[in-house]
């Protein structure tokens, strides 16, 4: 029985998708349509709840979301301006015939993206605490200039969180980079070079052409990992925040939905989160092309 459904033309198939099926319905969809569910409810307790139609989403439109909603699109604009061409300028030099120690290099420029945002965050608020004493005031401080009071400031404190979040980030994408190039037929280059293109034609014209999808790739998981930021913020941030300075969307809802008990509203927040991700992905994808025909 078993054998003849492995092999079987018409069930095989569904059996062996059968497992991601499950998983997309267990943790992703229940959990999508119960959090939509909820936000329109105000829950009393565990198994109470009230319906309150749109009052959540109502309440939800006040200062804080807006100030969120603000430094997480500057974040993820701010990530993206570094994560898609400094990696891509890595990837251009390992890939090169001239680039020497490339194993060491790639190593040292991957290693960070194995460390826990937690810990290298850690790391970051030391470097950048506010004595006199931690490492980068003592810097600066010898060059003539006053100690900072780093987190303290929103331009300061976005720069720590985007040079933490591009710190862990461009190994990743620069091996996506990386693999791209590697399939670029040599042949392309040669030509070129044979029409007399230099180095930078080449990379314009051959290059950044092929290398789009994992543009297109890399920019989608970075506007979705821009606006789901929680730890880069929570490092620096992890009681107050002054005029919500660190204060992110995912930050928001956690702050509404445990440390208010308010899961409602949590839920509300947490809706728009995903309409808002969706919409500008949506739209990058239509600027760049991607529903075309052809």
């Amino acid at each position: 029985m078993n054998h003849r459904l492995f092999y079987s033309e018409k069930w095989a198939p569904y059996f062996f998708v059968s497992p991601f099926v499950l998983a997309f319905l267990i943790f992703f969809l229940y959990p999508t349509a119960s959090t939509i569910n909820m936000s329109f409810h105000e829950v009393l307790g565990l198994n109470s709840s009230k319906f309150i139609g749109l009052d959540n989403y109502r309440r939800m439109f006040d200062e804080h979301f807006f100030n969120a909603l603000q430094t997480n699109t500057i974040y993820t604009i701010l990530s993206l301006l570094l994560l898609i061409p400094i990696p891509i300028l890595f990837a251009v030099f390992l890939n090169s015939k001239l680039a020497k120690g490339k194993s060491i290099f790639k190593s040292v420029i991957f290693i960070p993206a194995l460390t826990s945002v937690i810990v290298a965050g850690v790391s970051f608020r030391l470097m950048f605490g506010e004595a006199d004493t931690a490492l980068i005031n003592s810097f600066i401080t010898k060059l003539g200039m006053s100690p900072q009071n780093w987190i303290l400031n929103y331009g300061t404190g976005m720069m720590l969180m985007v040079i933490l979040n591009t710190w862990r980030v461009a190994g990743i994408n620069m091996i996506y980079y990386l693999a791209g190039l590697q399939s670029i037929p040599e042949e392309l280059y040669e030509s070129a070079e044979m029409d007399g293109a230099n180095v930078f034609r080449k990379f314009y014209w051959i290059t950044l052409p092929l290398l789009k999808p994992i543009i297109i790739y890399t920019l989608t998981i970075g506007i979705f990992e821009g606006y789901r930021m929680f730890g880069e913020s929570y490092v620096f941030w992890n009681e107050g925040m002054p005029g919500d300075i660190g204060l992110t969307i995912v930050r928001l809802i956690y702050q509404q939905a445990f440390q208010r008990n308010d899961m409602g509203m949590g839920s509300a927040i947490g809706i728009t989160l995903l309409l808002i991700v969706l919409t500008v992905n949506l739209v990058q994808l239509k600027l760049f092309g991607l529903f075309n025909k052809e």
